[in-house]
């Protein structure tokens, strides 16, 4: 599927991909925590050197930064993030770096060889303040399909579970805007084109997240 449109710089995407054949690829948080570092190490322009699974701290030289990541969650066959273009061709060579690691890194683990995600990866433009706040939302209540599967279509029954329930969730943004992690180096809450405290509250999420018909729907197929 090729994409009908071009990367711009200053403009904000919707980045998403799945395993091939909606295979898992994330076994376990090893696998997480692994796809959570290369996040930052590969959103630069020196070389990726990363061998440990744990304990690799964010402090490398990466170089100068392909993009800017405002937010992202992790599932386990799926991923979501959202991404500013800062430098032309810079969110494509950043997911042509992440991908490809992360593959190597899968397959050698577990003995196995061919692509891991779906080609190209998906990507839709944030035409507006409004949609961008409705899909921080989105990417950020996503891993509530692990607490409570159907809640998009049921509702969240306990909200305050829930909140609890994300941020303990370590492999999202979530912790970075609304949790007790504010430190992060993955994303770059200063790219946002308004105020942090413009998002939307946890309750409002959890309360009023629909998908809405003026809004483009999402879907990894």
């Amino acid at each position: 599927m090729e994409r009908d449109f071009v990367f711009q710089e200053e403009c904000i995407y919707h980045i998403y991909n799945r395993g091939v054949e909606k295979r898992t690829v994330f076994n376990d948080d090893n696998d997480k925590l692994r796809f959570q570092r290369m996040l930052y190490l590969a959103n630069g322009d020196k070389p990726i050197v990363f061998k440990r699974v744990q304990g690799e701290p964010l402090d490398k030289d990466r170089g100068t930064a392909s993009t800017a990541i405002l937010a992202y969650s992790l599932m386990s066959n799926h991923f979501h993030i959202v991404a500013k273009e800062v430098h032309t061709g810079g969110i494509s060579k950043f997911m042509g770096k992440l991908s490809t690691s992360y593959s190597m890194y899968f397959n050698i683990k577990n003995d196995r060889s061919g692509p891991l995600f779906c080609r190209p990866f998906r990507s839709k433009p944030v035409g507006s303040d409004d949609y961008l706040r409705w899909l921080m939302s989105y990417v950020h209540l996503n891993p509530l399909d692990l607490f409570q599967p159907g809640w998009k279509e049921k509702g969240i029954g306990d909200t305050s579970e829930a909140k609890k329930f994300l941020a303990s969730y370590p492999f999202s943004s979530y912790p970075d805007y609304f949790g007790n992690r504010l430190e992060s180096k993955i994303i770059s809450r200063d790219a946002l084109p308004f105020h942090v405290n413009a998002l939307e509250s946890v309750d409002e999420m959890l309360k009023d997240f629909k998908a809405r018909p003026e809004l483009p729907t999402i879907e990894v197929w």
